[in-house]
């Protein structure tokens, strides 16, 4: 088992015998959709950490988009829900890059690879990705691959 499966397992547990509802539901949650995404495919696999990250940042996402929807929708119980279980998720995800820290990334990613205009935006953003490893939102690396391609 990866270290931050087990590290959710166990503060999940914790989170039980504390009788923290919302801890609780949500790592149980986040676990399931890591469960989820060890059988998917044509055989069952252990995730490694960095697969495990990828499956939290999703769930975070989810759980951003879902309370941006409630809000919208005029629910803000239910936002205020989303937006806590969202909190709890990013504890254990890297921290997210800042907008100077991203731009440095993205240029010296373009550089080494030579990347050049539009055309190009497909592999400048496999290479910008690898560069931020999770640390940022693809909608983020996008912007910020297309800003400097196009300038």
């Amino acid at each position: 088992m990866s270290t931050l499966k087990e590290s959710l397992s166990t503060d999940m547990r914790a989170a039980m015998k504390a009788r923290d509802e919302l801890v609780t539901s949500t790592l149980r949650l986040a676990l399931a959709a890591i469960g989820n995404a060890e059988v998917a495919g044509k055989q069952k696999r252990e995730l490694s950490d960095a697969e495990v990250t990828a499956v939290l940042t999703r769930e975070a996402k989810k759980r951003r988009e879902a309370a941006t929807a409630f809000a919208d929708a005029g629910r803000a119980e239910q936002a205020a829900r989303e937006r806590a279980e969202g909190d709890v998720l990013e504890r254990y995800l890297p921290a997210q890059l800042g907008d100077a820290e991203l731009a440095g990334l993205v240029a010296g990613a373009l550089a080494a690879g030579g990347f050049s205009g539009p055309a190009q935006m497909g592999p400048a953003m496999k290479a910008a990705q690898a560069a931020v490893a999770g640390r940022a939102e693809g909608g983020r690396v996008a912007a910020e691959v297309r800003r400097q391609l196009t300038a």
